[in-house]
């Protein structure tokens, strides 16, 4: 499976941006869905996931405050974050990962990163 993360780029806070992982490969092995975020010298944290893509279920972070949405579309084999509302704190490095199931042994997939940076 391969992500390719887009979207990423200088917002005010406030303001909005939506991004999207493109994924290609073995997708009908895929599983989970989720958006990370990395701040150098923190740890890597979730912010937001399709738990099970056959049910939908989603799952945010605390931090998360009803800002974004985490959506799917499984024609275009796509995942996007919806961020509205953005602090300064939101700034960060977010990756697109993808948990699959193949020959029933669990893998990880991560795409490379789009750079958020909400600043004034």
């Amino acid at each position: 499976v391969q992500l390719q993360a887009s979207g990423g780029g200088l917002v005010q806070p406030g303001g909005s941006l939506r991004l999207s992982c493109a994924m290609s490969g073995d997708v009908f092995s895929i599983r989970s869905l989720g958006w990370y975020r990395q701040v150098p010298g923190k740890v890597r944290e979730l912010v937001a996931a399709i738990r099970d893509v056959r049910t939908g279920t989603t799952y945010y972070a605390d931090f998360v405050e009803g800002r974004f949405t985490i959506s799917r579309d499984g024609a275009a084999n796509t995942v996007t974050l919806q961020m509205n509302g953005l602090k300064s704190e939101d700034t960060a490095v977010y990756l697109c990962n993808a948990g699959t199931i193949q020959n029933g042994i669990y893998y990880d997939y991560w795409g490379q990163g789009t750079q958020v940076t909400v600043s004034s």
